[in-house]
């Protein structure tokens, strides 16, 4: 690690700077909803041009059902996302009221848990008796405690519409990549010939780059994260384009 590194971690793990940050509270990161949307908006776009040409249709129709695809598909990927993290929020709201309703009915049956959960982290004795004093003592922190330690809930959640937002907006700007090529030879006909290939690259450039954003939050190296989402994109446009080209044959389009 550098000076300039290691002076930086320094001054992030000052008193001062530990109890600005504690204060600020917990932020959430919506990358990981960016990322996904970005990787299923290109799969699933590129899997139709692949079918499509491997069908031998116009380049109009790719267009249409390339657009098609990245509303439909983005907004319902969008509304499943806003209604897992919703999900999560009414869990979390749930247990809350629960953990509530049991420490007024049974506190000392509470307590006792909080003994336990302790116990189990290695507190013994005054040091274990004080722990439990000092938690329940206060009816917040004791039920927060009870969410993070026993039911291992997150105390805030993510918001349910920046999460779906973030979805949708990455599916649409980013699924766009392997159309793009097509847009073009619906304006310039000529430019058909080189549609598909020039799809092939943007999407084959996609998929590593979305693939490699994923190690930011991934105990995993950049390069291999990008491969195997290059590699799984691959696959399912392989398999598009063979059932769009038999399909041509069993069911020709005139």
């Amino acid at each position: 690690m550098t000076d300039t590194a290691l002076s930086q971690h320094e001054r992030e793990h000052t008193p001062a700077a530990i109890r600005a940050r504690l204060a600020s509270g917990p932020t959430h990161s919506y990358l990981r909803d960016f990322v996904y949307g970005a990787i299923d908006g290109t799969v699933t776009t590129f899997a139709i041009v692949a079918g499509v040409e491997g069908a031998a249709l116009s380049a109009k129709v790719v267009c249409i059902l390339g657009l098609v695809n990245l509303l439909a598909d983005g907004f319902s990927m969008a509304a499943s996302n806003f209604l897992a993290t919703r999900t999560e929020q009414l869990q979390l709201e749930k247990a809350r009221h629960t953990e509530r309703e049991h420490i007024a009915r049974f506190p000392e049956g509470e307590r006792e848990e909080i003994r336990q959960l302790f116990a189990q982290k290695g507190f013994r004795g005054e040091v274990l008796e004080q722990i439990v004093e000092v938690i329940t003592a206060d009816e917040e922190r004791w039920v927060q405690t009870m969410l993070t330690e026993e039911l291992g809930l997150r105390l805030v959640s993510p918001s349910p519409w920046r999460a779906a937002s973030m979805t949708f907006l990455a599916f649409v700007l980013v699924g766009l990549v392997p159309l793009a090529s097509y847009l073009a030879a619906s304006i310039w006909p000529a430019w058909q010939t080189y549609a598909f290939s020039t799809s092939c690259l943007l999407t084959a450039g996609t998929f590593f780059t979305v693939g490699a954003l994923k190690s930011l939050f991934l105990q995993e190296p950049w390069y291999r994260t990008g491969a195997v989402t290059l590699g799984v994109g691959g696959i399912a446009a392989v398999v598009a384009y063979c059932v769009g080209y038999l399909l041509k044959h069993i069911l020709p389009v005139t």
